[in-house]
């Protein structure tokens, strides 16, 4: 399995060098001047030529990609045009607020998608089956935007159970640990904070689950559909077994590895797709990030936020790819 996982780590190389010569060369068409974007429209040309010859933008684009793609290979993602920071420290606290919130919409999604796959597996043309599968259609076919909003208005504004924007309330500090706002809270004891930071992370992961949460239902009552009707299933319920057991504990792990496939892919593209609900939400994730970068033309933010998201694209992909062995021990990594 260690030969499987660095011949997996080595492909990594060449599939991030052209995704950065990609992102690179779509990045320099997109229309609009940095300098400008950063000076002003009332920015004297001679300031713009400063700029512009600081930022080394006069230099040809081949130049500019070579100098990327060798501070990239130090460890270094550069410096933001608009901020002027370091992007390896300031794309920390972002990257973590998409994880958390990535993890809780993914925790969501797996355990109602998951358990209303199999009830509609098992209630196979029952009520709970046609209901089940309309609202999985619902959902998949519901734009994040609207639910976003209508989640705001009837549990903020109307019942005002839960926050409608940002991760924490700001009258309340947190100290910061990780950037994990859930983890931060536990590590140092604030119990309150802990449930203020859970409240912000409710909306915005209903919202953002709801898709995966549909795909992910659908998938799991197909494939349970098709592990049911095998001879072990049978046998199991010849033997007198109970009939919950014979679906989660036989047919499941059977029929796991296709939802397992999808929650990986699923889970990769929530991390590059949350724009909308970050910004419905006020979360400060990396999707916002990224869209900050591109309305200032910030190309070091914007190649290595994207590049970033791609690495754990890869590596996500890669620990699905491990626990297909977990799953089923007829898989064998060579």
């Amino acid at each position: 399995m260690w030969t499987y996982i660095a011949r997996r780590l080595l492909m990594l190389i060449p599939v991030l060098f052209g995704m950065s010569l990609i992102v690179f060369s779509i990045i320099r068409a997109i229309p609009g001047d940095p300098a400008r974007a950063i000076l002003g429209e009332k920015a004297s040309d001679e300031a713009l030529a400063q700029l512009r010859e600081e930022l080394g933008l006069n230099e040809p684009w081949y130049i500019q990609y070579f100098h990327f793609l060798g501070d990239l290979m130090r460890g270094d993602l550069g410096v933001s045009i608009r901020t002027g920071a370091e992007i390896a420290e300031e794309i920390g606290p972002f990257l973590a607020a998409t994880l958390e919130l990535t993890f809780v919409a993914m925790l969501i999604a797996i355990f109602v998608g998951v358990n209303a796959g199999i009830i509609a597996a098992w209630k196979q043309a029952t009520w709970f089956d046609y209901i089940s599968m309309l609202i999985a259609l619902i959902g998949v076919s519901m734009p994040v935007f609207w639910l976003g909003l209508m989640e705001q208005w009837v549990f903020a504004k109307e019942l005002q159970l839960l926050p409608s924007t940002g991760r924490y309330n700001v009258r309340e500090p947190i100290e910061v640990v990780t950037h994990f706002y859930v983890l931060d809270t536990i590590i140092t004891g604030n119990w309150s904070g802990l449930w203020d930071v859970v409240k912000h992370l409710i909306l915005p992961g209903i919202a953002l689950g709801t898709i995966p949460m549909a795909i992910i239902a659908r998938m799991t009552r197909s494939s349970m559909l098709e592990v049911m009707k095998q001879d072990y299933i049978r046998t199991a319920r010849a033997k007198g077994l109970n009939e919950f057991w014979v679906n989660y504990k036989h047919a499941l792990k059977n029929a796991f590895i296709p939802v397992l496939t999808v929650v990986g892919l699923q889970t990769g593209l929530l991390l590059g797709g949350a724009v909308l609900t970050e910004t419905i939400f006020g979360w400060p994730g990396i999707g916002r990030y990224i869209y900050d970068a591109i309305t200032y033309r910030d190309y070091p933010v914007i190649q290595s936020g994207i590049l970033v998201v791609a690495t754990i694209f890869v590596l996500i992909n890669l620990i699905v790819d491990l626990l297909y062995a977990a799953v089923d021990p007829r898989i064998n990594y060579k």
